[in-house]
């Protein structure tokens, strides 16, 4: 077979290069390894519940707003629902001795906060324009036809827990401006201010819940790649690029079936990519640099089910921290565990005063779990699922506390592991959110679409951003490399 494109992994990014491409008249074939498409934007059933793989809530989607923009060109935002969280707290930030609320709104956001913190308006004003004139900067946050370069955002170099304690002098407040750096790793070592600021911003501007899983998402973006006369192949790895002339000739997939292309992009880890072809030599600098970066550490979920109009579904996020300290990532401590976690109530169409399920989730070590690093989902052994049920416990009971009779409540419980991402992700050891972003070597840490192969591309969370609105900005630039950039900015401000 012979396509214009090849793309190789179906998460969110190579989804929406398939959709870009094939709506520009490429012919385009994506490869799936896994019997479902999606990546880490999967949802699931278990007793009639559904639970996303990974975060339920998006950022930006009010009228007007940048991702809002996106979906209605990918047909998205009139085919999914989705609910708008608290106004005047859509994160609850909570430590054990105080909970402190996120709003929606740049004036909400200092309002709510100067209740608790009556003399930091000054900093907040400060703090707010600053995030705002970085995201301003970057011209795929504003569908600007601006030539964009990570390389040249300043605040890439900025650590975001360095900058925030020489804007904000209250640490208390530190703490609670930065409380959801969960959704992005947060490293006080290593996470650069950007990426703070685009995450940061994106959900003070408004914050949603997709409702009923982000399956749906999944259904509509397969649907117009093969109504684009698009092929969709499952079950099916991609095991080999063939090379020549400086150029990917094919990609060979595990039946044996060769398929031939213009371009190629891979929605893989770099790691993966590097081992289906021998063109980047181990010494070369690429392969040396895509094995010296690092990893964001791995997660544990609970997925709860709950008892029949049992529990009320808050219309709002709860991040608890056990320490006054929120950039745990950097600092974990598997005896201290859980140093901090993430409340998700699950948004559906039925759930009216009381929630279905919730998922929590904690960062945990992939070494936590490497003793079983060698088997698949669901032949683990008795070992592991004791293992997983005893974590599944011990976050119940921290639940216990901050919402008094939850237990009760529970039918059952799921959980999954850094072992489960990576199963099902195709992530390196487990990691939620790819290669870590360091503000100490801000050009190294960075992945850019272009290879050294012209006709090979890179998209993505390992690529400059992460999140859904990080990966659809770098799904453009991706797309941008084969078809007009500027043609296609156009094209989805007139959506």
């Amino acid at each position: 077979m012979k396509f214009d494109i090849v793309i190789i992994g179906s998460g969110l990014g190579g989804l929406l290069c398939a959709n870009i491409l094939g709506r520009e008249g490429y012919s385009v074939c994506l490869i799936e390894k896994n019997s479902r498409l999606g990546g880490s934007l999967q949802s699931f059933r278990r007793k009639g519940c559904v639970f996303n793989t990974g975060l339920n809530y998006i950022e930006s989607f009010d009228s007007g707003q940048i991702l809002n923009q996106y979906f209605r060109y990918f047909g998205i935002s009139e085919n999914v629902s989705f609910r708008r969280l608290d106004e005047d707290g859509f994160d609850i930030i909570s430590f054990p001795d105080g909970k402190y609320p996120l709003a929606i709104g740049h004036n909400n956001y200092i309002e709510q906060l100067r209740k608790f913190f009556p003399g930091e308006k000054q900093s907040l004003e400060r703090y707010l324009k600053d995030i705002q004139g970085i995201c301003a900067s970057i011209s795929l946050y504003n569908l600007s036809d601006k030539p964009f370069s990570i390389m040249g955002c300043e605040s890439l170099g900025v650590g975001a827990a360095a900058y925030l304690k020489s804007v904000i002098k209250n640490p208390r407040l530190c703490n609670v401006v930065a409380g959801n750096n969960l959704m992005y790793s947060g490293d006080a070592s290593k996470t650069p201010l950007m990426i703070h600021a685009l995450i940061s911003n994106s959900f003070v501007e408004s914050a949603w819940r997709i409702v009923d899983g982000s399956n749906r998402m999944i259904s509509i973006l397969a649907n117009n790649i093969t109504a684009a006369g698009g092929t969709i192949i499952k079950k099916t790895r991609a095991v080999k690029l063939t090379t020549g002339n400086n150029r990917v000739k094919t990609v060979i997939l595990e039946n044996g079936e060769e398929i031939e292309a213009e371009f190629f992009i891979s929605n893989t880890h770099p790691d993966q990519l590097l081992s289906m072809t021998d063109y980047f030599k181990p010494s070369g600098a690429f392969a040396q640099r895509m094995s010296s970066l690092t990893d964001t550490i791995g997660m544990f979920t609970l997925y709860i089910v709950f008892k029949k109009d049992s529990f009320p579904c808050l219309n709002y996020n709860f991040y608890h921290y056990n320490q006054d300290n929120v950039w745990i990532a950097g600092e974990y401590d598997v005896s201290k565990w859980p140093q901090g976690y993430l409340f998700m109530p699950t948004a559906t169409s039925r759930s009216g005063d009381y929630a279905e399920s919730a998922s929590v989730i904690t960062y945990m070590s992939y070494d936590e779990v490497s003793e079983w690093k060698s088997t698949i989902t669901g032949r683990r052994g008795d070992r592991y699922l004791d293992f997983k049920r005893n974590k599944g416990e011990i976050l119940l009971n921290d639940l216990e506390r901050h919402f008094p009779g939850i237990r009760s409540c529970v039918d059952t419980f799921y959980t999954s592991t850094p072992l489960t991402w990576r199963d099902y992700t195709g992530t390196r050891s487990g990691s939620a959110f790819g290669l870590m972003k360091d503000f100490n070597k801000p050009m190294e840490s960075i992945v850019l679409p272009r290879t050294k192969i012209p006709n090979l591309f890179l998209t993505g969370q390992n690529i400059n951003f992460h999140g859904i609105l990080g990966v659809t900005i770098s799904a453009v630039l991706t797309a941008g490399e084969i078809t007009d950039i500027n043609k296609l900015i156009r094209k989805i401000k007139n959506s």
